[in-house]
């Protein structure tokens, strides 16, 4: 079983012709709505991967709130962990334009009351792995962290928003997972290339560290080397969700036994997949999908 701990967020979704500029306004026609955050994402892209995945994290007691709770289930993720709190539910401003890329803003209202003890210690012996993202307060990610590694369980961070992490906390994470960006932010290195960024992250934690570089596919290092993992081409309608559809699709390979090399293909392919289709959460795609175009990505590479 995979345990998320994380956020869980309302996106409103405009899509326009270019990003803004600072001080820039941009028009478009109308928007969207779809259910969003970090955590909901990865809940959502396990659950359809084939995951056993149960979801920890809060939500208002409004509308968004009750939308969040409602897509999440029929998704297939538990959701006995997620909390009605006092704050407003989360809600993210997504802004894409014409070529899928996008910029995001993100008002955390009832993430910031997630905590550690909310996991009960029942659903950490039952787990084997615990996903976790950096959209919830940090100091409550590392002790459920310390909680799980106790347990044996195998940890995957996706550290995002990139921010700080303490170096005892480093090496109890078992795949760390970072885009380029994140990297750089991570190392404070905007020099280094993300081949050695990644071999640098790993250093730190002992596990693996993989860095996600959108159509370029990903870099993985880990103990035993170096790994290069395509890109499936496909035509890209929106990029929303595509880091945490690979997350999800990752963890729950993982947790279903495979070893990195072709955990990261799936991830791979589920990431691609979820540029297909507007939004986050609806664009996730299902296990069959993901084996289904997985001929279509070559081996990963040793490098």
């Amino acid at each position: 079983m995979i345990v998320v701990f994380g956020s869980l967020n309302m996106d409103l979704v405009f899509r326009v012709e270019a990003l803004p500029s600072p001080g820039e306004t941009r028009l478009c026609p109308g928007y969207d709505s779809a259910v969003g955050g970090k955590g909901a994402n990865q809940a959502a892209a396990a659950a359809r991967a084939g995951g056993d995945c149960r979801m920890v994290g809060c939500i208002g007691a409004d509308g968004f709130g009750d939308r969040v709770a409602r897509e999440l289930a029929a998704c297939g993720v538990d959701i006995d962990g997620v909390a009605r709190v006092g704050r407003p539910t989360g809600c993210a401003a997504v802004i894409v334009d014409a070529n899928g890329e996008n910029q995001i803003a993100v008002a955390s209202g009832a993430n910031l009351e997630a905590r550690a003890e909310a996991v009960a210690d029942d659903w950490l012996r039952a787990a084997s792995t615990l996903l976790l993202q950096l959209e919830v307060p940090a100091e409550e990610n590392w002790r459920l962290l310390q909680r799980a590694r106790e347990r044996g369980l195998r940890v995957v961070l996706n550290a995002a928003p990139a921010a700080t992490i303490p170096a005892k906390v480093a090496r109890h994470i078992d795949v760390l997972v970072v885009n380029e960006h994140e990297a750089r932010t991570l190392l404070q290195d905007d020099a280094a290339d993300d081949a050695a960024n990644a071999r640098a992250l790993a250093a730190t934690t002992g596990g693996a560290c993989i860095v996600t570089r959108g159509g370029a596919g990903a870099l993985a290092a880990h103990p035993d080397g170096m790994l290069d993992i395509g890109a499936l081409p496909v035509d890209v309608v929106d990029s929303t969700g595509a880091g945490d559809a690979f997350v999800g699709a990752l963890a729950a390979a993982l947790d279903a036994g495979q070893k990195l090399a072709p955990a990261l293909r799936q991830a791979s392919v589920a990431g691609a997949l979820a540029c297909t289709l507007p939004g986050a959460l609806p664009s996730l795609p299902t296990r069959r999908a993901i084996l289904a175009a997985l001929d279509r990505l070559p081996p990963a590479r040793s490098l």
